[in-house]
């Protein structure tokens, strides 16, 4: 039985919203499922991201395949480099507090980069709402000034 991990769309029309899903591949999209790991939301300013790491790597060195957009999400939160570290520590490179050590160093500055879009993104929106106010110059009249 060849599992996914893949996305399950929810929402409505023009407002999609997602759950993240570990389901067999013959099922259809919004069918049924084996687990539910997560939530996936791209109408926010970063797109918004709920994930369950643990479940989602358990999959993974199950066997499971992420779909290319699922990839994209693993690899945003982490998921496939915690996976890439514990290969290492399997093949005896280095141990897995090292490992730990650097993902915890990745994962800091990862939410520091999130935090600071998040910010720019609410500074945007504001600027939008609003606009500065610029004040105008009055013209002087033709007859104003002349002499007369």
């Amino acid at each position: 039985m060849p599992v996914k991990i893949r996305l399950q769309r929810h929402g409505s029309k023009k407002r999609p919203f997602y759950f993240i899903v570990v389901a067999d591949a013959r099922s259809p999209r919004d069918g049924k499922f084996i687990q539910k790991i997560g939530t996936y939301n791209p109408l926010t300013t970063p797109a918004t991201v709920q994930l369950d790491r643990q479940r989602a790597l358990d999959w993974l060195q199950k066997g499971a395949q992420p779909t290319d957009t699922v990839r994209k999400i693993l690899s945003y939160k982490g998921v496939l480099y915690l996976k890439h570290l514990l290969r290492g520590v399997s093949l005896g490179l280095f141990d897995e507090a090292t490992a730990m050590t650097k993902f915890q160093a990745w994962h800091t500055e990862h939410e520091a980069q999130i935090r600071k879009r998040q910010e720019e993104a609410q500074r945007e929106r504001r600027a939008r709402r609003n606009p500065a106010y610029q004040r105008r110059e009055r013209k002087p009249a033709a007859n104003e000034g002349s002499e007369g």
